[in-house]
């Protein structure tokens, strides 16, 4: 079961959306919309041109020369896929990717998120595609026919809660992309936190698509009772960035941010947002 109501969470569309799966013999038509849900899923819902489309392959697929998987794989193994989800990400973040695309959850730990890496630096790109493709995993999940899905949301497909809540860093509602989700664009959302087993809050968008994400730079600090002299730390929402101080950011989108602040640290927070053009939502003691 998905964790409180997926409506809040930005997960409902994933939620309500069955799994996906082919039975071989169906029409031309049928088989577009099975393309389209592996090209959704598997480039992370970013919009694909039709010059883009894999010609071969997909008449492969409808002709029954591959299974869902074995499309999976040739998308995977794509041009298309190289260049936008390994040759101008960094390593640990093109590795996010492929867990998120390929397998539906997030990296369990740094010794997976390190295995990876290891088979990237030993046998390359096309075997570090294999290894989520071959595995036990993805044959238990999707076997040969299912499209695979986004399903890290629910408790039993995470081996940990730490596991489960780095889930919503890289998720935050379908209309949004793999690489537009939030303001952090191509830097990696979770290598630190995987490092460190830090798990992160579980925020609800303030509209479709929108998301949290930690204020870069800025030190993980302990919570509660000793967290400063004054033994408390606040947590400030901040939404209304803008262009004209975010510059890659359109001027008719909003960003959520929320920072963690001790309180002898508040005031100078207060006016640092401000500044920056943000506008305070709420400040809550944690």
């Amino acid at each position: 079961m998905p964790f409180g109501p997926a409506s809040r969470l930005g997960v409902s569309l994933f939620d309500e959306t069955p799994p996906v799966e082919w039975v071989p013999g169906r029409s031309d038509e049928e088989a577009e919309s099975y393309i389209r849900a592996v090209y959704r899923q598997v480039l992370g819902n970013a919009y694909v041109m039709e010059s883009e489309r894999l010609a071969v392959p997909e008449s492969q697929f409808k002709r029954g020369e591959l299974s869902v998987r074995e499309f999976v794989r040739a998308v995977a193994k794509s041009d298309l896929y190289r260049t936008r989800f390994f040759t101008s990400c960094p390593r640990y973040r093109a590795i996010e990717l492929n867990f998120r695309h390929l397998l539906g959850r997030t990296p369990l730990d740094l010794e997976e998120m390190r295995m990876h890496s290891t088979i990237l630096d030993t046998e390359g790109f096309e075997a570090e595609i294999d290894a989520y493709l071959n595995s036990d995993e993805y044959q238990t999940t999707f076997g040969e026919n299912f499209v695979p899905y986004i399903r890290g949301y629910k408790t039993e497909a995470c081996q940990s809660m730490v596991q489960f809540t780095h889930l919503f860093q890289m998720v935050r509602g379908a209309s949004s992309s793999s690489l537009k989700a939030d303001l952090a664009g191509k830097t990696p959302r979770l290598n630190a936190l995987v490092i460190q087993k830090t798990p992160t809050p579980v925020v609800s968008p303030a509209s479709a698509g929108a998301t949290f994400r930690n204020p870069a730079g800025v030190a993980r600090q302990r919570h509660g009772i000793g967290a400063s002299d004054q033994g408390k730390v606040y947590r400030i929402e901040v939404t209304g960035y803008r262009a004209k101080t975010l510059k890659k950011v359109s001027q008719f989108r909003r960003s959520n941010q929320v920072y963690l602040v001790p309180f002898n640290q508040l005031s100078e927070a207060y006016k640092r947002i401000h500044r920056q053009g943000g506008v305070i939502a709420s400040i809550t003691a944690v």
